[in-house]
């Protein structure tokens, strides 16, 4: 009876779990990502409570108190009626602008950067170790430097100011991380896949789009992101190559900021800013863990 009622010994290979004690380690682990917390959440924060203030409340009130008579009018003022320049029609002309950008921007770089990663790491034509040597020395050298040459061959192409011109200047800055992700990614699928494909009697355009281009959808997700937060995020290249009539929405955010005439308006500079941000925040919040789960896939590899 007593061998009944024994309680029955752990088997053998099986491991306690060792209950979790809240030490001074852990408690500092703690701390510390709540500070950091803290110190990147703070000001969104302070941006977000200022947008629904009245300007009253914003002389009188406290930086971190919340609005006691919360309003839209600000978010309204800063959409379509704040002055941007010469016009006053908020930065929702800005908005649309930097779509208009950000799509071709994104659509366009991924695909050569997917062919030229594909052609690196599968085909390997003569020069390929120099092209891709070439390619990584771009992305170290700075935006700045480069602007003034750009500008003379964007303008001797005719394209200066215009939609294809800012196209192509972001297609050429972000070759190299497209180009890097992709051929890293595709480093890490078996040989074994491609020279079957080619037994069947795949050519490179059929193999890259029925064979390539379907299992790389970790590393696509990736590239939009990078891609999405980085044009939309852009300020110099917008100035110089959009034109007039295409200034992003960062421009437009900076003139509205900036303006050295009439009164500041603290609440309707801040709900600018949350409106120009809100593309990237949502981009991450909707994709951020498939940013991880691509980067995981084989952005680290090769």
């Amino acid at each position: 009876m007593s061998a009944v009622l024994a309680p029955a010994k752990p088997a053998r290979g099986v491991a306690r779990r060792r209950p979790r004690r809240f030490n001074a380690g852990r408690a500092g682990i703690y701390a510390f990502l709540l500070l950091t917390a803290a110190f990147f959440a703070a000001p969104l924060y302070v941006m977000l409570v200022t947008s629904f203030k009245t300007m009253d409340e914003i002389r009188l009130g406290h930086l971190f108190a919340l609005p006691a008579d919360a309003t839209l009018t600000a978010w309204r003022s800063a959409w379509s009626e704040a002055c941007t320049g010469v016009s006053c029609g908020g930065v929702r002309v800005g908005f649309w602008n930097s779509v208009i950008i950000v799509v071709p921007s994104t659509l366009l770089p991924i695909f050569i950067g997917a062919l030229n990663g594909y052609a690196l790491s599968f085909w390997k034509p003569r020069g390929a170790d120099a092209l891709f040597a070439v390619l990584m020395l771009g992305a170290f050298i700075p935006v700045q430097v480069m602007i003034y040459p750009l500008v003379k061959l964007v303008a001797a192409l005719g394209l200066f100011s215009s939609l294809p011109g800012i196209v192509l200047i972001h297609t050429l800055f972000s070759m190299p991380v497209m180009t890097l992700l992709f051929r890293n990614y595709y480093a890490g699928i078996p040989q074994e896949l491609f020279k079957a494909a080619r037994i069947d009697g795949g050519g490179f355009w059929r193999i890259f789009g029925q064979l390539m281009l379907p299992m790389s959808t970790p590393m696509i997700i990736v590239a939009a992101i990078m891609q999405i937060t980085g044009v939309w995020n852009d300020y110099i290249l917008g100035l110089v190559f959009a034109g007039q009539d295409l200034l992003p929405m960062t421009v437009q955010l900076n003139n509205v900021i900036n303006t050295t005439t009439g009164e500041r308006l603290y609440n309707v500079n801040m709900a600018a800013t949350i409106l120009t941000s809100l593309v990237p925040l949502a981009v991450y919040f909707v994709s951020g863990r498939w940013f991880v789960r691509g980067i995981a896939a084989g952005a680290v590899k090769g």
